[in-house]
């Protein structure tokens, strides 16, 4: 009889896959949620798995957060992180020495969705610096107001603050998420230019130059009407939050309301769209 021999998963594979974990989920994960998720894919023994994580904390690469009574395991931001080109986020009170094209962000960690550790939110970011550095965008130059939807830590309501919206409005529906939001934006010093408020995007009837949704495709996808309606000629929306293989239907989908994808990203299986409004509503 042949004995079978114990399949032993390397150390280094377990930190890289429960890097990747952590960072791709939309939901905070607690330390036993990721050992399950780590054990179901990778066969890995529950006792490997805690040396790692307990390593990667030790590294400073992954970090625990608390909330509402319990612990979350998330990317460590305990020190500067450069998340797109020119936007570096970083931990408010640690000194960092900006480039001189460099946007840097006060973060402060929290419960809500948004903090730069999620490839949605870079995809995002990226795509607010193409609509700023790029031409023929923006009617009024001087007058370029911005809505952010669903905007979790407000992260990207001050990223379009910091790269050249004249104001903007983030919304939520989520008390906690207006809580950090605000938070955030004072930490930032733009109280006068960003407002946030607890309002369904729904009842907005105002217009916007840009606008941005860090949010899952039928959500985007029921809203195209609505954000036809409200977002300026030669304005841009720009969606992340979405998967590769939704992307054909939601292009179809915005171009139908006068939208025209004019660029695209990708990071794992994530996306984000700039699409620009070419004609006035009907």
């Amino acid at each position: 009889m042949i004995e079978s021999e114990e399949i032993v998963t390397p150390m280094a594979l377990i930190r890289e896959a429960a890097i990747e974990e952590v960072s791709e989920s939309r939901e905070k994960l607690t330390p036993p949620e990721l050992e399950k998720r780590l054990a179901q894919k990778l066969g890995a023994r529950r006792a490997a798995i805690k040396t790692a994580i307990r390593k990667l904390v030790d590294e400073q690469e992954l970090t625990y957060s608390y909330h509402y009574g319990c612990s979350f395991l998330e990317i460590s931001f305990n020190k500067p992180t450069r998340i797109s080109d020119r936007v570096v986020l970083k931990p408010p009170g640690i000194q960092y020495g900006p480039g001189s094209n460099d946007v840097v962000i006060d973060i402060q960690p929290g419960a809500s969705f948004g903090s730069g550790e999620h490839p949605t939110t870079r995809l995002a970011v990226r795509g607010i610096e193409q609509a700023f550095s790029r031409n023929g965008f923006f009617h009024d130059k001087k007058n370029r107001p911005a809505l952010d939807i669903g905007t979790g830590s407000g992260v990207l309501a001050i990223v379009a603050a910091s790269l050249g919206a004249t104001r903007v409005l983030g919304v939520d529906i989520d008390p906690c998420a207006i809580a950090e939001a605000k938070k955030n934006v004072q930490l930032n010093n733009l109280e006068h230019r960003i407002k946030v408020r607890n309002w369904d995007v729904e009842t907005i009837d105002q217009t916007f130059a840009l606008i941005t949704a860090n949010l899952r495709y039928p959500t985007v996808k029921r809203l195209s009407a609505h954000i036809a309606k409200i977002t300026r000629f030669e304005g841009v929306f720009i969606v992340s939050g979405i998967k590769t293989g939704e992307v054909p239907d939601l292009i179809k989908v915005y171009s139908q309301n006068h939208f025209a994808c004019v660029w695209e990203a990708h990071e794992k299986d994530w996306v984000c769209l700039v699409l620009a409004r070419k004609s006035q509503p009907a």
